[in-house]
């Protein structure tokens, strides 16, 4: 989860900025204080691994699946590696498509406003996730299969809920939705669709891996949605004092 955070702010990077010019609509800011937000989430996410949380084994492995709720009883079985990994990659198309949509080409001042905007998205959406998971300590469908007793070792797995790739992915799409929509960026419909087809594409191969459950991957989904749409909802313009 944490290398995926990285990723999805390295994707970020590439898309330059171009020449000042007039812009349309008010740009957001980008100052030290926006550094500094971006900077505390980071660090909030990585806290639950640094104090070794959440603490001590599963209650049970393995565990009974007739407890789980009937939307959630399918998806257990063992770990797709191949299905694991294609969820990071098309995490990070879904990242490299958001830099590329809601920043290339734009003038210097919008391209830094955009850029903390959607850096500050990230960061909290990944504090929040992590975080979250460390309350709630919601068992992984491994932990339900035969191979239960060799998963239990693993603190992550008992990580379920909610998923941080589908919270990140559906916070970049949010996120440039809302974005979008203030700036008229171009191509916003297309664009729109291609980003929440990925989120959703991210979604199912997260519960494909086994990795998640349906519900939390929903879970996700609302966690990512909301803070994608808060960060550049309350994030001050330029003008603002």
């Amino acid at each position: 989860m944490r290398r995926v955070v990285a990723a999805v702010l390295v994707m970020l990077l590439p898309a330059r900025a171009a020449p000042a010019q007039a812009s349309p609509t008010l740009p957001y800011s980008a100052t030290w204080a926006d550094a500094g937000w971006v900077t505390a989430g980071g660090a909030l996410s990585l806290l639950p691994r640094t104090l070794g949380l959440p603490h001590g084994s599963p209650a049970c492995a393995p565990c009974d699946r007739a407890t789980l709720p009937g939307i959630d009883r399918w998806a257990v079985r063992p770990v797709s590696k191949t299905a694991d990994a294609a969820s990071d990659v098309v995490l990070a198309g879904v990242a490299a498509w958001t830099a590329l949509a809601g920043l290339r080409g734009l003038p210097a001042d919008q391209w830094h406003g955009n850029f903390a905007a959607f850096a500050e998205t990230a960061s909290w959406t990944a504090a929040s996730t992590e975080w979250l998971k460390v309350i709630v300590r919601r068992r992984r469908p491994v932990l339900y299969t035969s191979g239960a007793v060799a998963a239990a070792g693993d603190r992550g797995n008992q990580e379920s809920l909610p998923s941080g790739h589908a919270a990140l992915a559906f916070a970049a799409a949010t996120s440039y939705l809302v974005m979008s929509g203030h700036q008229h960026l171009p191509h916003r419909t297309r664009n729109v669709l291609l980003l929440y087809v990925g989120a959703a594409g991210v979604s199912a191969l997260r519960v494909a891996a086994a990795q998640h459950f349906p519900t939390d991957v929903v879970a996700g989904a609302a966690l990512g949605m909301g803070i994608g749409w808060l960060v550049p909802t309350i994030h001050p313009t330029i003008n603002q004092p």
